[in-house]
């Protein structure tokens, strides 16, 4: 039966250029939706914009222009840059769309009704980069520091709608106990807990009166819906939620869809405390899954637009190809901990993995079954002895572990399995030594045994590397002459698929970089950010 899946990225703020960081969580999110397209499931891939509030309208006068043409153009080149990296997402969400703010104020409309939200006076330390009010006590020492980025916070006193969060907070704690895997990893649910539930949860201010940007609440129109209550909605909104057309949102809304939603840990708060507590109010069901990534550094620090410290992921593909620099964002740090970017870490990863590892597998195999067979593939006639069987032994392990990983969201974990069985087909060219096989009459059929083994291995290593490796996996099809109906995760398990195919021009999936020289060039990059 096919399964339906709902996987969603954090709607980026539009207020500045992009940066590989960002890149990062896009491109896992597209690895695991095109993973579950490639399995047969029903998939629905969600990115977009989070474009109201003070910050974006404050940068907006500053350069003398509207919030809507600034957040414009920045959305503009934001949509470039997933283009550019291949993104697979099948909708767009802008909170700036109709469709979006219709369903946000038919939302606080509900809410009010119900009593959930109602109109009081906030004061309190107000921070405008995080877009954050914080109590006496949460803002650290004299200087009113903000708990989040660390940047010194303003009071601020205003008019304000608030929402009830303590109506539903036990209710909440409940749900982390039914649901034990709903917050990736374990210590961010505890760290909520300890931090936030267990202390008691303050109302949340939902509206605010000081600036204009925003969405405004229709029983009180000198009022914007604040970020929070605005920016999660998107969710929903994007599938149609309270339109005249919500059959998505009944399809992949439903008790039966897997949802996920990837976040970074800055926003762990409003999506694992404030968004179930939305839904609860609603009378909607929560998603499965809150997978908190890990972050790209740069030195141990957080890449940061504000710091100027991060890297520019255009130069990058323009350079080395989209397919680096996705694998290298995929398989150099552990999906859900935190990792950096280093100019010699990204070379090593295209020269030993990309060009020796892969790459060379396919240049040898195939330059052998030129030489040896006038670039047939021969037919698979079994093992023919141990170093066959043993091959096979780890290709199929290798399968069940790639499948075993993915489905845990072990992403890296996934994607080393696949090396390992590639790093064993080069051993096993150094075991079965085809070249002395080759000087042997009687060894004919272990040369075309082994050459059929390799390139089965090639065939089941770019199948499982092609949800990362968009095109250089196409050109191993191509070049070994594999049909589309053998390029499926339904034939992963069959090691008897290929023989007879004719070999196209072999050409270098990844030319070996020279070190000293691509490390002069990426480090001249970093620095003219």
């Amino acid at each position: 039966m096919q399964k339906k899946f709902y996987i969603t990225t954090p709607i980026y703020y539009p207020s500045a250029k992009l940066h590989i960081g960002h890149a990062y969580c896009t491109t896992m999110a597209d690895v695991i939706a095109r993973y579950h397209r490639e399995k047969g499931d029903d998939t629905y891939f969600l990115t977009g914009t989070d474009e109201h509030g003070e910050k974006i309208q404050k940068n907006a006068e500053k350069q003398n222009k509207s919030p809507k043409q600034f957040v414009d153009e920045i959305v503009e080149n934001i949509q470039k840059l997933w283009k550019t990296l291949r993104i697979s997402n099948d909708d767009y969400i802008r909170t700036t769309d109709l469709r979006h703010e219709k369903v946000v104020q038919q939302v606080f409309s509900m809410m009010l009704e119900k009593g959930d939200i109602y109109l009081g006076e906030y004061k309190g330390w107000y921070c405008t980069p995080c877009e954050s009010f914080w109590t006496d006590t949460q803002v650290q020492c004299e200087d009113h520091l903000c708990p989040d980025c660390g940047r010194p916070c303003h009071q601020d006193k205003e008019e304000a709608y608030f929402f009830k969060m303590s109506k539903y907070s036990s209710r909440l704690l409940d749900f982390y106990n039914t649901h034990p895997d709903f917050i990736y990893p374990e210590s961010r649910k505890n760290e909520m807990i300890k931090n936030f539930l267990e202390p008691g949860l303050e109302d949340l201010c939902v509206s605010r009166t000081s600036f204009t940007w925003g969405i405004p609440v229709k029983e009180n129109p000198k009022h914007v819906v604040y970020v929070w209550l605005d920016a999660l909605l998107n969710y929903i909104s994007a599938l149609g939620y309270l339109s005249d057309d919500d059959s998505l949102f009944k399809k992949f809304w439903s008790d039966d869809t897997y949802i996920l939603h990837l976040v970074g840990n800055d926003i762990t708060r409003f999506h694992v405390i404030y968004w179930p507590i939305f839904l609860m109010s609603l009378g909607l069901r929560i998603p499965d899954k809150v997978f908190v990534h890990g972050l790209l550094m740069m030195k141990d620090e957080k890449m940061s637009k504000s710091k100027g410290n991060v890297v520019d992921p255009y130069p990058l593909i323009e350079r080395y190809g989209l397919d680096a620099v996705r694998y290298y964002l995929v398989r150099e740090t552990h999906f859900g901990s935190d990792g950096s970017f280093t100019p010699i870490q990204f070379i090593e990863r295209i020269n030993v993995d990309l060009a020796n590892d892969f790459g060379n597998l396919l240049n040898r195999t195939g330059g052998m079954i030129n030489k040896y067979f006038d670039g047939v593939i021969p037919e698979y006639k079994g093992c023919l002895n141990s170093l066959d069987l043993e091959l096979e032994s780890v290709g199929k392990l290798s399968i069940k572990k790639y499948f075993e990983h993915f489905d845990k969201l072990e992403v890296t974990e996934a994607i080393e399995s696949v090396f390992e069985y590639i790093s064993k087909a080069n051993k096993y060219i150094e075991e079965s030594k085809p070249w002395a096989l080759a000087k042997d009459e009687t060894k004919h059929e272990e040369l075309a045994s082994c050459m059929n083994h390799l390139a089965t291995v090639l065939r089941q290593a770019a199948i499982m590397l092609k949800v990362v490796l968009l095109d250089s996996s196409e050109k191993l099809f191509e070049q070994l002459n594999i049909s589309k109906d053998k390029q499926g995760f339904d034939t992963l398990n069959n090691f008897e698929l290929i023989g007879g195919e004719k070999l196209n021009p072999l050409v270098p999936l990844f030319p070996r970089l020279k070190v000293d020289e691509e490390l002069a060039y990426i480090k001249s990059i970093m620095e003219n950010k």
